[in-house]
């Protein structure tokens, strides 16, 4: 899906950065490595992320280090929180395959990636563009975004035209005119005066229907936005995440997308 859109120069400053957005990783790091060579090949300058970089899969250590080591701009998914925060957090609110995950993951966090998870904020500034794991009006309470009435509220917290975000790990973009309307096109003009609050879908477990991996990429200076489907070695992220004593129906969305 192709996103582009014209400003005032107050509204989105020339930049010559080309940023990939990624989002809810999931510690699949077939579905990383996959994407991330898709992004080099697109001259990526800058990455970023909206959240999630563990939980559900069985890499979260090796997606955490890549992550860090390659300076991504990074804010705090739902999955991230609870894998780095104390025993005695509460997981009644998730699916029990999820909270099975999130102990696991958690028991083989270092100090320091913990530490890391911890440090992150719930949203951030980057450049023209805001980032934020689910909404931007409470964002520690991991609300899902799926229609527009859910994403009215949204728009009265974001600071710029454009904001990315995660959660749901479906692609879909809400544009702002005064009222809300969802975005579906494969080609769109983001005009000046409104605002786009844009979700990039999921790295390591989408949901679409599409298994294919998804990610941004956000060209400043041409002011577009790409949505990206990426293949990536799924039998072997099943593999990993069987051996791992995961649970087995984890594996087996992957190929579906579900």
């Amino acid at each position: 899906m192709w996103l582009r859109f014209s400003r005032c120069d107050s509204e989105l400053p020339m930049s010559d950065s080309k940023y990939a957005i990624l989002g809810d990783i999931h510690a699949n790091l077939e579905a990383l490595d996959a994407v991330l060579l898709d992004a080099n090949e697109k001259g990526i300058t800058h990455y970023a992320c909206v959240g999630d970089v563990v939980g559900y899969n069985a890499n979260p250590l090796e997606c955490i280090e890549k992550v860090r080591e390659m300076g991504f701009d990074c804010v705090r998914g739902n999955h991230d929180h609870y894998c780095s925060s104390s025993s005695d957090e509460d997981l009644s609110s998730f699916h029990p395959l999820a909270a099975a995950v999130i102990a696991w993951t958690s028991e083989r966090l270092s100090d320091d990636q913990r530490l890391w998870l911890k440090r992150l904020r719930y949203r951030k500034v980057i450049e023209n563009f805001m980032i934020v794991h689910a909404t931007l009006d409470m964002p520690e309470k991991w609300a899902y975004m799926f229609d527009d009435l859910d994403a009215m509220t949204n728009f009265s917290y974001q600071i710029t035209p454009v904001c990315f975000h995660g959660h749901t790990h479906m692609p879909i973009t809400f544009e702002f005119t005064g009222r809300v309307k969802t975005l579906t096109n494969s080609s769109l003009t983001l005009e000046r005066g409104r605002k786009y609050f844009i979700n990039v879908g999921s790295v390591g477990q989408p949901r679409d229907g599409d298994p294919r991996a998804a990610y941004a990429i956000y060209d400043a200076k041409d002011r577009t936005v790409e949505i990206r489907r990426v293949e990536y070695d799924i039998e072997t992220a099943q593999a990993r995440i069987i051996e791992a004593g995961l649970p087995t129906w984890l594996a087996e969305r992957l190929a579906i997308g579900k």
